[in-house]
């Protein structure tokens, strides 16, 4: 019997999951990557530590990802966290659980993800080549045939699983070279734009407080004066702005609201374990404890160094006065202050910037139960370039390898039975 031919478009987290499924399926596949080396943009995940997963059952990370969320049923109830680490540890990869549930490589080297996919790969069969830039697909009569390369070469194929990825950190290989090529086929692309990325705020408060990191603070997201969104965690500030896993998390709502040209504000609360009441006594004991005190010296019971010169600046307070001759309205000030510290968000950092890219192919037009496009027969469409993101804690990362192995599994033999609705 003749072997069905894949190729599997670029070599990240959910190519090189799709093509060695393929390969064990029995398919003769071929990987093609733009780039020198394949899992560039996998390697520096995590700050080089690669945040492979989460422990969360399926409908908390289903959550995670918003209103698409629910395309990933399909996807993970064939291929998920369980059997990622399970995958990873029969290739002698030790693993640990960090908190909130985030699985890391035990040594905390992205890289060693990314040696064990290529030696994986060579076991599997699958063939590889670098430096080769897929410029466009071939399609014949609504199905698709094989891809060209650098514009003049052609490969065919039964089945091409396209997995460029977003658009975010170019230097990778990841320029949303997919969306054009999906788009001239006739699917529609979602606007793409930055998620988890930086933000830019109003002023020079942020920049007075550059790389100071905040840990356990609270932060609310007013969008043209209401609530939208809130998280706690770690903020760090930045010369343009803020930045952590807080505001990454917020990031997307924001972005959002930014391109509706509605104000953007951050609220942070730096004391989130205290309400107003107990703060307040907090603040009466610490003068009346440190009376002799200058207030300069007192908030740093309270504040970083680096925080207390801006403290008083915008509440207008004098650092130079005593503990003891605070008045009951100055008092006020650096209690509403320390519970909540404004920032005007007025853009963002490119998208060169963002961990993640938000829009792409929209999910409509793509089969949940193999990832193959409604479009084009045998064109699967899998990771980064759909419309399909989360927040941070190894959300994305699954969402890679769950579709990449999936849309593997079925492009080299038969689409698997749809999982029926709970």
């Amino acid at each position: 019997m003749k072997k069905r031919k894949v190729i599997v478009v670029g070599a990240g987290a959910a190519g090189m999951m799709a093509a060695g499924q393929a390969a064990l399926e029995g398919a003769d596949t071929l990987l093609l990557e733009k780039m020198r080396r394949p899992g560039l943009k996998l390697a520096i995940t995590g700050k080089g530590r690669c945040n492979l997963t989460n422990i969360a059952e399926i409908p908390e990370f289903i959550a995670h990802f918003g209103k698409n969320g629910r395309f990933l049923r399909q996807a993970f109830h064939r291929f998920f966290n369980n059997d990622l680490t399970n995958f990873f540890e029969s290739q002698g990869l030790s693993l640990t659980k960090e908190r909130g549930g985030r699985v890391f490589p035990t040594s905390g080297k992205a890289q060693q993800v990314v040696n064990l996919f290529v030696r994986w790969l060579k076991e599997c069969g699958v063939r590889t080549e670098h430096d080769c830039a897929v410029t466009s697909l071939l399609v014949s009569d609504g199905r698709i045939c094989g891809v060209v390369v650098s514009g003049k070469r052609e490969i065919m194929a039964d089945a091409v699983i396209l997995a460029t990825g977003g658009a975010c950190y170019p230097a990778t290989g990841s320029t949303g070279d997919g969306y054009p090529m999906t788009e001239k086929l006739g699917h529609s692309i979602v606007a793409v734009r930055p998620a988890l990325v930086p933000l830019e705020t109003a002023g020079s408060v942020a920049g007075k407080m550059a790389e100071l990191n905040l840990r356990n603070i609270a932060v609310r997201m007013l969008v043209d004066g209401k609530k939208k969104a809130e998280a706690f965690g770690e903020l760090v500030f930045s010369t343009f702005g803020v930045t952590g896993p807080v505001i990454l998390t917020l990031s997307g709502v924001a972005v959002d609201a930014l391109r509706e040209k509605k104000r953007v504000e951050l609220v942070v609360d730096l004391k989130p374990a205290l309400d107003d009441k107990k703060l307040d006594a907090r603040l009466l004991r610490d003068f009346a404890k440190r009376d002799k005190e200058e207030l300069n010296s007192i908030l740093r019971g309270l504040l970083p160094r680096e925080m207390v010169a801006v403290c008083l600046e915008m509440t207008g307070v004098s650092g130079n006065q005593l503990g003891n001759s605070v008045s009951v309205a100055e008092r006020k000030k650096l209690r509403v202050w320390l519970k909540n510290l404004h920032l005007t968000v007025i853009g963002h950092r490119p998208i060169k910037e963002a961990i993640v890219t938000a829009g792409g192919v929209t999910v409509k037009e793509v089969d949940p139960r193999s990832m193959e496009s409604r479009m084009v027969k045998g064109l699967y469409l899998v990771g980064e370039l759909l419309d399909l993101q989360a927040d941070t804690g190894g959300y994305n990362l699954q969402a890679a390898f769950s579709t990449g192995w999936l849309a593997g599994r079925c492009a080299a033999s038969q689409p698997v039975s749809l999982i029926e609705e709970e």
